[in-house]
């Protein structure tokens, strides 16, 4: 290792695998000449590591879930950055930032925060107020001692900026610029839901509507806590044979559906502040493919709808409301073939080239402090 590079070790509770923005960001980090370590969990389905030009790992937990797993893997984070050479530590979301921060304390090591979501306002937190008190006191612990600050988009930024008297730099999870040109669009109508499995993402919602939108198959790609739940919906629908589950699919084989797709999911539940502050990957991953999307109408969204006119806002997750509003959509094929040009379009200036900078910028800043 020459003088000029540092050690970064970054620390995720997924599998590596789905974690699309932690790839991009470790392979520019890459770049930049530093040794990147990304540290994930072992899971008893995890598939085989991808190929990286960073270092990848994964940590076998006896625990899966709950209390235990995260007591855990903090521990187990906090052991391997107290044995470890580290010049800065990558925290990624609230359940890995108190090992991350106790460790770079206890060693004068730098720290980076990254809030992927509004993580005490996720669906799982709802029904759960000591849990959700928990969490808020570690942020309010941790937070304070960070050296830098990144999050997913600018109304988390200004939310975070002003809750932790922190700045927060928006970094967008958008995908590394394709010069490839988009496969051709399949002749029948396809509805296009990638992504994690869990609830709150509309999923029973637009399983349960199906044999309302006749002649239209929806194609399920990932997994995920309800995945079982989502197929057992599906084999009991009188529209089972028009939805298809093809599982975790990689980054390319996910924009090969997309190109082939109809219209693109991003359905979240209303009552989860984590969802109404969002921006997913997967908007951007359908913009890149030419694929128009239909997404809730929710502050980012709707100012990215406003601005590249390349999707549909829906304002309530109703069955009625979501029938109708795919009918009208599907229905109109010259608003839908303008919105497929517009999404390449926008993809022109929403890539990770055009993110990569921040990340550059700010790590060097940082590490010459």
């Amino acid at each position: 290792m020459n003088k000029n590079q540092s050690i970064i070790r970054c620390f995720v509770t997924n599998d590596l695998n789905q974690d699309q923005r932690m790839h991009r960001i470790c392979t520019t980090m890459a770049t930049m000449n530093h040794k990147v370590i990304l540290t994930g969990r072992l899971k008893p389905d995890s598939l085989p590591l991808m190929d990286m030009p960073f270092q990848q790992r994964r940590m076998h937990c006896l625990f899966n879930k709950g209390v235990l797993f995260y007591a855990a893997y903090n521990m187990r984070i906090f052991w391997k950055l107290m044995a470890s050479p580290v010049d800065l530590i990558y925290s990624v979301d609230t359940d890995t930032i108190l090992a991350c921060t106790l460790a770079a304390k206890l060693r004068g090591k730098k720290l980076l925060f990254d809030s992927h979501e509004y993580f005490v306002e996720v669906p799982e937190l709802e029904k759960s107020p000591i849990k959700r008190a928990i969490w808020r006191k570690i942020e309010q612990w941790c937070v304070p001692y960070t050296d830098l600050c990144y999050t997913v988009n600018e109304s988390l930024s200004n939310l975070f900026t002003k809750q932790f008297k922190k700045t927060f730099i928006s970094i967008y999870n958008v995908p590394f610029r394709s010069l490839e040109p988009t496969t051709g669009r399949s002749k029948e109508k396809i509805l296009l839901y990638q992504g994690v499995l869990n609830q709150g993402r509309g999923l029973e919602e637009i399983i349960t509507t199906m044999p309302r939108i006749e002649g239209v198959k929806l194609v399920i790609a990932g997994t995920g806590d309800i995945e079982h739940k989502l197929r057992a919906m599906a084999e009991s629908s009188p529209a089972k044979n028009r939805i298809i589950f093809v599982g975790w699919q990689s980054p390319e084989a996910l924009r090969h559906l997309a190109a082939q797709a109809t219209l693109g999911l991003n359905l979240l539940h209303r009552g989860s502040l984590s969802y109404y502050y969002s921006l997913a990957n997967k908007f951007f991953d359908y913009m890149q493919a030419g694929l128009p999307s239909l997404n809730m109408d929710y502050p980012e969204y709707s100012n990215m709808i406003e601005k590249y006119d390349n999707g549909y806002l829906l304002d309530t997750l109703s069955p009625d409301n979501l029938v109708t509003c795919i009918h009208e959509i599907l229905n109109d094929e010259n608003t839908l073939n303008q919105k497929r040009i517009n999404s390449l379009k926008a993809a022109e200036t929403l890539h990770w080239e055009n993110e990569a900078y921040k990340i550059q910028t700010s790590i060097t800043d940082l590490l010459n402090m």
